[in-house]
């Protein structure tokens, strides 16, 4: 049977985009790419303006964005930065829509805002997702979401844009951020290991391509091993992931591990070098730049 305009209708569900920096812009784009009515939104204007060319609708207000939209989608810096997004859009929100909230900020930021969004109006999905901009772009992310499952039919066709894999994890939010905390603790020591690695390899005079080389095809190699330290070794430090904000997610990871009684002594670690390596200038830069934290004075990559 060919469905209605009215059955498409529900099945393309119209989303207003929150947030057009590196991970927003390319999850709207992977939402336009999947047939999707896409309002962007971004305090900044200016950085909003590009999608109109790949079919969004770019609004001058959040308000403006969010009226109407099915699914309002927030890829924010900060729990802050989402709350004074929801006040900005307040005058369009209603009961009906479904906040799909993807920053990552925390199971504190998280409950604060779930119970803002319930006084708006809209269902609170806490969903943030795995991934950088490359995943971002490809439509390739990992979504954690914590919420009513009543909701899921809605948001369906916007998780299945955004993400490779959808991980329902609770009904309640606040679940899938902890969740995600746990994870970015594994990405944080990651990277942090790897510049040490090859921090080390500086200082012993070891060729950094012969420990990569070293490591090839063995049971300790990863293909983020190899990425990381490649892009770093050819000074491409592009941001997938900015430092600064793999900094702001690590003090969010030490605060929810101080507030159980966890000692987490390698995230501490983590903190530190990110904190110096964005003193010297580099909080912009992709997180490897934590490299320049490590380095010998004087000395240059590779």
């Amino acid at each position: 049977m060919t469905p209605s305009a009215a059955d498409t209708a529900r099945e393309r569900p119209v989303v207003a985009v929150l947030g057009t920096g590196t991970m927003g812009s390319g999850m709207a784009r992977s939402l336009l790419g999947a047939g999707l009515d896409v309002r962007a939104w971004n305090r900044t204007h200016a950085r909003a303006v590009p999608l109109a060319d790949d079919g969004a609708t770019v609004a001058e207000t959040a308000e403006e964005a969010v009226r109407g939209a099915d699914v309002v989608l927030t890829m924010l810096n900060d729990g802050s930065s989402v709350a004074a997004a929801l006040d900005a859009a307040a005058g369009g929100l209603h009961a009906g829509q479904v906040l799909l909230q993807s920053t990552t900020v925390g199971p504190d930021a998280t409950a604060d805002l779930a119970r803002r969004t319930a006084e708006l109006g809209p269902v609170y999905l806490d969903a943030p997702v795995s991934g950088t901009k490359q995943p971002a772009e490809q439509g390739a992310l990992t979504v954690f979401v914590a919420g009513p499952t009543a909701v899921r039919e809605k948001v369906e066709p916007v998780l299945d844009a955004i993400g490779r894999r959808t991980v329902w994890v609770d009904e309640t939010p606040g679940a899938a951020s902890r969740l995600k905390l746990v994870v970015n603790t594994w990405v944080i020591t990651m990277v942090n290991n790897i510049a040490e690695c090859l921090n080390l390899a500086e200082a012993l005079d070891v060729d950094p391509w012969t420990f990569l080389d070293a490591m090839k095809g063995g049971p300790l190699d990863t293909a983020y091993l190899q990425g990381k330290s490649a892009a770093l070794l050819s000074g491409d430090l592009a941001p997938s992931f900015a430092l600064s904000t793999a900094l702001k997610d690590t003090r969010l990871i030490l605060d929810a591990a101080r507030a159980t009684g966890v000692r987490l002594d390698l995230v501490e670690a983590s903190a530190a070098r990110f904190a110096r390596a964005e003193a010297a200038g580099h909080g912009g830069e992709d997180m490897i730049a934590t490299y320049y934290a490590g380095r010998a004075p004087g000395a240059t990559a590779g």
